[in-house]
């Protein structure tokens, strides 16, 4: 019988072999065993499109769980307050037991599922109250709470609330975790707020390039672990092509397998039109969007940096664009902010994007 793809280029999905995130998700490990005062239990995870940080909190859940620890998943968005609390009520079913004060008649909040907190007061029951009680019940299990928020953004005001409650919460003592991801100019924007300024000493990971080395080790992993192998060469161009991008691993490990159908072997020209494939995916699915959300004077910097094969300096793409360093340096930034660019050695910057330079020569405004 054919073996199943492994690969796993869906939003949000845990590749079998999460390649070059050992570290980080050891410290998380940790920060689970080791309960409240662990900084790592606040978290946030920076990163440019592709890098993999939807399939990183997928993944941290997963070993939150593993330990004991209640884990409920949601993204940035109105509405996100009571999901956090029908999903860990739901969650916690198996924990908490009525109490004669302070009871719960059944686990989760929502007519959906039929359930109701029972309070003395009702309508005093704010959502800091009513998390405060579940968590309360949490814990006299030795069980903790970790709430991951995908896609932050500062203009929900849910979210704002949220890091204001999670300050409260961590203040008293509770097992409670908060790891976010974002974008670098969403998370930029959250941590500047005023209202929670606490955030800037959260843990930042920044979730950059794959080494090489760790994205053929994760290939040929995925491959063997379903009783496939693949030609050296093959390998080679897969890793190659991946360009140390999470995303684009999957992408073109998914169709790459596709191209080598039910072959036990995967060979060069596999590799090849699942580069191809891959490419094409890739280009709808990131460029495509990112290129949208760039400004003129953003596409005009990145145009001016496309010549610059080996990085670009500061100057020279200032020329390029006939305007001054100081006005360039604008957009410099602007685009750092985003994770479109990335410093480089030698004062030098360069696309943290794969393939967006190629996008660019090929699609002139």
């Amino acid at each position: 019988m054919e073996a199943t793809n492994p690969f796993t280029p869906t939003f949000g999905m845990v590749p079998p072999f999460m390649a070059g995130r050992n570290g980080l998700l050891e410290e998380m490990s940790k920060a689970f065993r080791d309960g409240p005062g662990n900084p790592n239990l606040s978290t946030i995870l920076v990163g440019a499109r592709g890098t993999g940080k939807t399939a990183l909190l997928s993944c941290i859940a997963d070993e939150a769980r593993s330990q004991g620890w209640i884990g409920v998943d949601t993204v940035a968005s109105t509405g996100m307050l009571e999901d956090i609390l029908q999903q860990a009520g739901k969650a916690a079913a198996h924990l908490v037991d009525p109490a004669p004060v302070r009871r719960l008649s059944a686990i989760g909040i929502g007519q959906i599922l039929n359930l109701e907190w029972v309070f003395a007061q009702p309508e005093s029951a704010n959502w800091r109250t009513r998390i405060e009680a579940l968590l309360e019940r949490i814990e006299e299990h030795g069980a903790g709470l970790l709430v991951t928020v995908d896609e932050v953004r500062v203009e929900i005001e849910e979210m704002i609330q949220l890091a204001s409650v999670y300050q409260l919460l961590i203040r008293n003592g509770h097992r409670i975790s908060l790891v976010m991801a974002g974008l670098p100019m969403q998370v930029t924007d959250l941590i500047d707020d005023n209202r929670v300024s606490f955030l800037r000493r959260a843990r930042q990971q920044h979730l950059g390039r794959i080494g090489e080395r760790e994205i053929r080790q994760a290939y040929l992993q995925t491959v063997q672990s379903v009783g496939k192998d693949i030609e050296s060469a093959a390998l080679d161009e897969v890793t190659r092509a991946a360009d140390g991008f999470a995303y684009m691993m999957q992408l073109v490990g998914y169709f790459t397998w596709e191209a080598s159908e039910n072959k036990p072997r995967i060979n060069i020209h596999h590799a090849q039109q699942g580069i191809e494939a891959a490419r094409e995916d890739f280009k709808r699915g990131v460029l495509e969007a990112t290129y949208r959300e760039m400004s003129a004077g953003d596409r005009a910097f990145a145009r001016a940096m496309c010549p610059d094969e080996h990085g670009s300096r500061l100057a020279q793409v200032a020329q390029r664009m006939n305007k001054t360093t100081s006005y360039a340096s604008t957009y410099k930034r602007r685009l750092s902010k985003a994770g479109i660019i990335g410093d480089r050695p030698g004062g030098t910057f360069d696309f943290d994007v794969p393939l967006l330079r190629q996008y660019l020569l090929e699609n002139p405004e």
